[in-house]
């Protein structure tokens, strides 16, 4: 009864929806007029429920296109539970429900995905019906609707012949797609199906994708002309029971006429993308092309996002925006359980939607935090289509589950033995659906992202508000066409118990709708690509129909151009590999467009293109890879959102023996030897004279140093700090190391020259600060081992003559704050240095230096942040220094502007003698900071909370300070992070104005700047390193950075650089990277860690 009341109730919404929202750029068309009033009724059941079957909620499809050739789109939905419905369009909003007359009801007992294709080719749209659901006989049978025409009325019936075509699968079918994979013409076709094994049941220590499971694997069928043929192991395709597929898309993703496809997973299963290997097979190449993908693969699309002409990739999952729901009903996997998969060869899953932006040759990199469209709660269907027009493809998601299925105070109660026996007693039977009424229902609104245009990194604006698509529901798949023929991309979505949404785009932009008329076996063209080129800016697009989620789209192409009125070039590609070229054409228009039978056949030759750089790794003779020692932070510290001791390896320039040629230190983790590399002229050989010397302390990390001449003697000495996050090693390894020279191509370690001090360094900056004649050295702290959030001492060591050092740090500067970074400059040229300090939480902070006296300090505001590097140089030739600052980047979950800043607050809140800490963040959506770790992760922390926080549901709700007491909460330590890009410092007369590095920059955290004129036009460009990858799995993995080269310009902009012109491509954690200089060679040296160096020449 609540639920039919639901169902009336947005009934009577939608009826009044045309008036409310006709100023939007949809509007819901009013079912009384439409005619469309199906509902995809479920109902949970005693013994067939979302307690037995786990896609009990997962809803029905749509499929859009015209069945009976009258020149308008047609609409066919899906139901689970109920028969399937045709809607043939009439015209001016006007449909007539034909199901069964035409003969498409179904037959089986669960219908899920629709696909409508012409499969034999005669001109007339089919339809393929995939059934699913746990019940009994064979009704899970897919069914296959031949057209055979209209009958005098105009409606088309239908013929069912599954059985006869070879199409007639019986696994837990999700979708399928009809697409030319071979290239003979004629479509065939992916069955896409769902695991018949239960999640809880697959081995997660044996990867079974390789084994074929016949019944419930995935499919590919070639079309063999009155048949198809099972080519599924031949061509290379996973056929196992640990696939859980919900998604498949087809696009020929790396532009060499074959299509591609990308297949999403649910739980344990990777995503698989398969490339097309141009001789009836493919290749699975997910691990290597994608850096990261969804854990709970939903729905999926594949289109240009950004306008350069490549394909990009969107999955859905199904993270919550906000906060309550990502508190009550979100579990994470460990980090041991994420990192183990990982190893097992299920890649690195997060939860989270992904966006996969196409880099070129086969590489992606991972960018929905920072497009904005990361988390969209429960999601099903992914579309990307153009909604406004105007020359951008935006994206449609569709959310909302039934019953909040893992809502954890509910698998708290079922998991409760006892309180499941009481109500059995009580009613004396047992019945799922006693059980199934404590799982709460909550329509949610979809979303509808809106491209902000960026011809790079796209980004995008949730508009479903201002677009009228926030109706809140339980939507699943969706579809869009041209319903009414007026240029624009109408929507129409699938809910479950709810009427369906049909919504009307009410855009006035300019358009060209293009109908693609085929050769004989595949009239509709399925396969052609489409590019336009009007006022410089480059659309493309390509016809492949099944997208999303279980639905399929109207065939063809509308292209949007704001108010354009001619345009300038339209290239259309045909699946042969054919083109037609067409120009000045008038826009507002339907323009159909045949496939020639001998058209001009157009090889594109590729140009080559000269690099900057190029690697030449081999030139490090001795080179051994870095040994990153396993320690895992979180055991100790379980709100950690980031390892803390994976930082390394440091990179040092140097030239110990003074013969011109620059040498470089590799520093090692705990456990492996630091290394020293001397320069011969033409590459480097590590010196075994000083591995021997390094020997004795591996056990030491080294997290800091420099090359200097300490004591005066003309020669350069090594200091090396040490640090890292295993407080359990005692203090001796947080100690300073140094080696002095000993003119002889080696060193001797000495302790005499400089105090015993202790700390987790993270750099040691080197200055004659006090204008004496020597080096005096500063020492900076990052964080307390085991206490992050203290504050650490830091050190000014002032020499005062043949190398004797003394501690001469003021007290404003021994704490000033959790110090990542810093460099000397003489701000005011007179002489003495300043020192400009970074790091986590810290503003960029400058220490003036009055007369050999670091007196004063001075933040820059509003510039609070998780610095990670501080470099300077001459950015703009006005003779002084700049500051290029690494920062956290924006492609995380974590983002913070002053208004709405990151926030931590640091005490020993139960007194157990350890201090804690809260991170504050601002959930997608919301403007009200909570804290972001878990409810198991904080009263596990604090477990006094415990028993103030009993359930899911309270703590949810709660901000930091209704979890602790104002009691609780006083003397708290409170840092805040207002900047997490990384950026320009500008120096204005010894001020600083910040400026952000361009949308590339800020993909992964910057660890690592090389500062220097690559291309020979006298401006400083800039080459970026990062990545991160051990953070906490709702954190997500950083690793999208390939490594980025930006030129400077006369402007002080920096432009990005394609990875063929620089050469460099980078894979893993870039930790420090320093430019050298030879006779005959200089190049950049990287240090990755967990890794080998790597070396790019530079090409003179």
């Amino acid at each position: 009864m609540q639920r039919i009341s639901f169902i009336m109730t947005l009934f009577l919404v939608m009826s009044c929806a045309n008036d409310k929202t006709s100023n939007k750029l949809f509007s819901i068309v009013n079912p009384k007029k439409s005619g469309i009033d199906f509902v995809n009724e479920v109902e949970d059941g005693s013994d067939f429920n979302v307690l037995n079957y786990r896609n009990y909620y997962n809803g029905g499809g749509v499929a859009i296109g015209d069945l009976n050739q009258d020149g308008f789109a047609d609409i066919y939905f899906t139901a689970n539970m109920g028969p399937n419905k045709l809607y043939l369009n009439q015209g001016d909003w006007s449909f007539i429900e034909v199901s069964k007359k035409a003969k498409v009801e179904g037959a089986q007992g669960w219908s899920t995905g629709v696909a409508f294709a012409d499969i034999n080719g005669d001109g007339r749209l089919d339809i393929y019906v995939c059934n699913s659901g746990e019940v009994k006989g064979d009704n899970k049978i897919n069914e296959l609707y031949i057209n055979q025409g209209v009958d005098k009325e105009g409606v088309p019936i239908f013929s069912e012949q599954a059985q006869k075509w070879n199409l007639d699968n019986q696994g837990y079918s999700t979708h399928a797609s009809f697409f030319d994979y071979d290239l003979d013409g004629d479509l065939d076709c992916y069955i896409l199906n769902n695991s018949f094994k239960k999640p809880e049941k697959i081995d997660i220590l044996k990867t079974n994708r390789n084994v074929i499971d016949i019944e419930g694997g995935d499919k590919l069928l070639r079309n063999d002309g009155a048949v198809f043929t099972d080519v599924t192991q031949e061509a290379g395709i996973f056929s196992s029971n640990n696939g859980f597929g919900l998604g498949i898309s087809v696009s020929d993703t790396n532009n060499d006429g074959y299509p591609d496809m990308y297949i999403s997973n649910d739980f344990w299963e990777r995503d698989y993308y398969y490339i097309n290997q141009k001789n009836g097979t493919f290749k699975e190449v997910l691990n290597s092309s994608l850096p990261t993908c969804s854990m709970s693969s939903m729905g999926s699309d594949i289109a240009d996002l950004n306008n350069d002409g490549a394909i990009d990739i969107f999955t859905t999952d199904m993270l919550a925006a906000d906060n309550y729901r990502l508190k009550a009903m979100t579990v994470f996997d460990p980090y041991r359980l994420e990192n183990y998969k990982f190893r097992q060869g299920y890649h690195y899953q997060i939860m989270q939607n992904s966006l996969q932006i196409n880099n070129g040759e086969g590489r992606f990199s991972e960018a929905a935090n920072l497009a904005g469209v990361s988390a969209t709660d429960w999601s099903w269907g992914a579309l990307i289509f153009d909604m406004d027009n105007d020359g951008w493809k935006d994206i449609f998601v569709s959310n909302g589950i039934y019953r909040d299925i893992m809502f954890q105070d509910f698998a708290t109660f079922i998991n409760d033995k006892e309180a499941i026996k009481k109500i059995i007693m009580e009613k004396k039977s047992f019945d799922w659906r006693d059980f199934v009424t404590y799982i709460p229902s909550n329509p949610q609104a979809n979303f509808a992202f809106i491209n902000q245009k960026k011809a790079t990194l796209p980004k995008f604006e949730n508009s479903s508000i201002s677009l009228g698509l926030d109706q809140p529901s339980f939507s699943n798949g969706s579809a869009y066409g041209d319903l009414d023929n007026d240029g624009d991309l109408d929507l129409v979505v699938n809910n479950v118990n709810m009427t369906a949404f049909v919504y009307r785009n009410n855009s006035n932009n300019s358009f060209l709708k293009v109908k693609l008329k085929g050769k004989t076996k595949n009239p509709f063209a399925i396969g052609t690509k489409i590019i336009a080129e009007n006022n410089g800016l480059i659309q493309s697009a390509q016809n492949y129909t099944a997208r999303g989620f279980q639905s399929s789209v109207e065939s063809g192409f509308i292209l949007g151009f704001e108010k354009d009125s001619i345009l300038d070039k339209l290239t259309i590609i045909w699946p042969d590999k054919s083109q037609k070229i067409l120009t000045d054409i008038a826009l507002n228009q339907t323009l159909t467009v045949e496939q020639d039978k001998s058209p001009t056949v157009v090889n594109q030759q590729k140009i080559k293109v000269n690099a900057l750089f190029k690697e030449k790794s081999a030139s490090l003779k001795g080179n051994k890879k870095h040994q990153e020692n396993i320690y895992n932070d979180f055991d100790h510290e379980i709100l950690l959102h980031k390892m803390l001791s994976t930082e390394g390896p440091l990179v040092l320039k140097g030239d110990l023996n003074n013969d011109g040629n620059d040498d470089f230190l590799l520093g090692g983790s705990a456990g492996d030897t630091d290394r020293y590399f001397v320069g011969n002229g033409k590459g480097w050989n590590s010196s075994k004279k000083m591995e021997i010397v390094f020997e004795k302390d591996k056990s030491f990390e080294t997290t800091s140093g420099a090359i200097v001449d300490l004591n005066g003697d003309g020669y350069q000495d090594i200091v090396l700090g040490g640090g890292g996050n295993e407080y359990q090693k005692g203090r001796d390894h947080f100690s300073l190391r140094v080696y002095v020279n000993d003119k002889k191509g080696g060193v001797i370690k000495t302790s005499s020259l400089l105090p015993k001090i202790y700390g987790n360094f993270s750099c040691i900056l080197a200055a004659d600060y006090d204008q004496d004649g020597d080096m005096d050295l500063f020492i900076g702290a990052s964080y307390v081992p085991g206490n992050y959030g203290l504050v650490p001492k830091s050190f000014l060591l002032q020499n005062i003559g043949e190398g004797q050092f003394i501690d001469s740090t003021p007290p404003e500067l021994s704490r000033a704050g959790m110090i990542t970074s810093g460099v000397w400059n003489d701000l005011n040229q007179d002489g003495y240095p300043e020192l400009m300090l970074v790091g986590e939480w810290m503003s960029l902070i400058t220490f003036l230096n009055e007369g050999g006296q670091l007196k004063a300090n001075r933040k820059t505001p509003n510039s609070t942040g998780w610095w990670t590097k501080l470099a300077a140089k001459d950015l703009d030739q006005d003779g002084d220094l700049d500051l290029i600052a690494g920062n956290w980047g924006e492609n995380s979950p974590f983002n913070a502007t002053p208004d709405e800043p990151l926030e931590m607050y640091v005490k020993d809140f139960d007194q157990n003698g350890k201090t804690e800490f809260i991170i504050n963040w601002y959930p997608p959506q919301e403007h009200v900071a909570y804290p972001f770790g878990t409810k198991n992760e904080i009263t596990s922390q604090v477990t006094m909370l415990k028993k103030t926080n009993i359930t899911y549901d309270a703590f949810a709700q709660k901000t930091y300070e209704m979890i602790f007491t104002k009691e609780q909460r006083s003397d708290a330590s409170f840092f805040k992070a207002e900047e997490l890009r990384t950026g320009i410092f500008w120096n204005e007369n010894g001020n600083w104005r910040f400026q952000t590095l361009p949308d590339e920059a800020q993909l992964s955290p910057v660890y690592s700047i090389v500062a220097e004129d690559f291309n020979g036009d006298q401006i400083i460009d800039l080459w970026l390193g990062g990545n991160f990858w051990s953070l906490k799995p709702q954190v997500g993995r950083l690793n999208s950075s390939k490594g980025l080269t930006l030129f400077g310009s006369k402007d002080n902009t920096f432009k990005v650089v394609d990875k063929k012109v620089s050469g460099i491509e980078i894979e893993g954690e870039v930790r420090g990277a320093v430019y050298l200089r030879q006779n005959d060679v200089e190049g950049i040296v990287i240090g990755i860690n967990n890794s080998d160096l790597k070396f790019y020449e530079f090409q003179k």
